[in-house]
């Protein structure tokens, strides 16, 4: 991807900063390539520096899943320390925003164009559209986990005496909005982008399809509460990706045998995880470098392609996840204790099995401190300590020293949660199915020791109650999605549900080895759970009235 033709001016409003004027002008938007250019503008913007950033560490860093590892900024320190207050540059949200106009702006524009030049046919117009509404759903999405509440336009801004500040909307009538649009918009999408006569045609995720749109719908009407909706959604998702997985199996001329390096989990079509060495090692399928090294894998729905001409990725995961110089495992962010330690031993409070690959690709330790790896590593060889019993990483994984691994939004595994999330939700007749979704997950990661996949759960050890059922999910969550930017979010849309912070207390409160009652304290104001407004929007926006939780010399505060 390349920035293109866009550049940023900026006002004082929090959408004001937009496009070149030319770009805006009328007499601009008159070819197809003037769309296309401003298009892949807005997936340049989602995935650019400061967005995906602050994308990733809202949905991340005040979970149990990060604590402090090398020098990280004050800012940062004050955020793992729960000492979060407006004035931290975290709160700041104009990157976001200037991805939301951009969408915006293209799909201000984009049917004009198609109106004045032949060659951009209405249906490309209504699939381009459809990709900026899915971006800007992300964009706002995403914002409403954070804040709660937040300003809220379709209009673009496109004059410098448009005036933009404008009162919060509401978290729920966000969410409804945008399933209103995604909805609205999803049939137009692309099925599928064939970008060429190779296999890798059939694995392209770097631009939203339908599934993509439909992954980010299963996602709203979890957090709405429409459950129905939300499994309806998944299992549209689930059955195209049954059906390409026999696509695979017709066609073994494809990049990936499905035969090998593929099998049916609880009838979902997964990767396979099994270690170089095992005695499975004639159905390798190498799950983890699929997925997160080469990327574009079967599995995934959209992810934010990258390479050496866009690489603003490698700042964040070099800086936060681990150091790709070989000046350190560290980056800012480590993993607390309790996520790997004791795991080769089986008491280890997050991965069930000392044969979960997932904790072995993710995490390493490094001494008695723990290094995040996830996103980190190019592949990793795994292997058996004493052959049978213990899955581990050899000596041989290969670190993405350029970095340029992409980053992945949704994918069918995260699908297949929601899913089981909503199962639950429905009731005690549906808890088979749930249990069948989580169980598929966790079976994939656990049987690298194994000649055959037998089930790792046992469905009456969680059928004796909704909580026990809906903590099953919760935790599987937890193990395969850890460090993807889903784990604070999961805990809000959790606490949103029980009407209060307890269960997140009890989460968070495990990474705290200081000042525990005081933070304990703090985190049971329901509020907490959403990030301040920046001082300087407060200021900027008079229409802004602060998150009561957090305090501040503006005297609007106290409203």
């Amino acid at each position: 991807m390349g920035l293109g033709v866009v550049a940023l001016t900026s006002c004082g409003d929090f959408l004001s900063i937009k496009p070149q004027n030319e770009i805006v002008l009328e007499d601009y938007w008159t070819e197809k390539d003037d769309a296309t250019s401003m298009l892949m503008s807005c997936y340049d913007a989602l995935g650019s520096k400061e967005c995906l950033r602050r994308i990733i560490l809202w949905g991340e860093v005040r979970s149990d899943e990060t604590k402090a590892g090398t020098n990280p900024p004050m800012w940062l320190q004050d955020i793992l320390k729960e000492n979060l207050q407006p004035d931290n540059e975290i709160c700041k949200w104009d990157d976001v925003y200037k991805t939301i106009n951009y969408c915006n702006t293209f799909i201000h524009y984009a049917p004009g164009v198609s109106e004045k030049d032949p060659n951009y046919k209405e249906g490309e117009m209504k699939a381009n559209v459809a990709e900026a509404k899915a971006i800007r759903a992300i964009c706002y999405f995403t914002l409403a986990k954070t804040f709660r509440s937040v300003p809220f336009t379709f209009e673009p801004s496109l004059t410098d005496e448009q005036s933009y500040r404008i009162p919060a909307t509401d978290f729920d009538t966000i969410v409804k909005t945008l399933i209103n649009d995604l909805e609205g918009c999803k049939d137009d999408a692309v099925r599928r982008f064939y970008l060429d006569n190779s296999g890798d045609a059939y694995q392209n995720s770097s631009r939203i399809t339908r599934w993509g749109i439909c992954a980010i719908l299963a996602d709203l009407y979890l957090w709405a509460g429409e459950y129905e909706k939300c499994v309806a959604t998944c299992n549209e998702i689930i059955d195209y990706k049954k059906n390409q997985y026999k696509e695979w199996q017709a066609n073994q001329d494809l990049r990936v045998t499905a035969s090998t390096n593929m099998a049916l989990f609880n009838g979902v079509p997964l990767i396979l995880e099994c270690p170089v060495g095992s005695s499975v090692d004639t159905k390798r399928g190498d799950a983890y470098n699929r997925i997160f090294g080469t990327g574009n894998s079967f599995e995934s729905l959209f992810e934010l392609y990258y390479d050496n001409k866009f690489s603003n990725r490698e700042e964040f995961v070099s800086a936060y996840y681990c150091n790709k110089d070989n000046s350190g495992d560290f980056g800012y962010l480590a993993a607390p204790d309790h996520l790997y330690e004791n795991l080769a031993t089986d008491k280890n409070t997050v991965f069930l099995s000392k044969n979960d690959c997932r904790g072995y690709e993710g995490i390493i330790a490094d001494g008695s401190r723990f290094a995040i790896r996830k996103y980190g590593r190019k592949s990793v060889s795994l292997n058996m300590k004493n052959i049978t019993t213990e899955a581990k990483v050899q000596d041989d994984e290969t670190m993405q020293q350029t970095n340029f691994n992409n980053w992945i939004f949704y994918r069918l595994t995260d699908v297949m949660l929601m899913k089981a999330e909503a199962e639950v939700m429905m009731g005690e007749d549906h808890y088979e199915d749930a249990f069948a979704m989580v169980n598929a997950v966790n079976k994939r990661a656990r049987n690298a020791t194994s000649t055959t996949m037998s089930d790792t759960l046992k469905y009456t050890d969680y059928n004796t109650s909704k909580t026990a059922m809906e903590e099953l999910v919760f935790d599987e969550r937890h193990r395969e999605l850890m460090f993807e930017g889903k784990r604070w979010f999961d805990m809000v849309r959790m606490a949103r549900r029980d009407g209060n912070n307890s269960r997140l207390i009890s989460e968070t409160i495990e990474k705290h080895t200081s000042n525990t009652a005081a933070i304990r304290i703090r985190l049971a104001d329901p509020n907490i759970a959403y990030y301040p407004y920046s001082r300087a929007e407060i200021k900027r926006n008079p229409n802004l009235l602060q998150n009561p939780a957090y305090k501040d010399n503006n005297a609007q505060l106290t409203k």
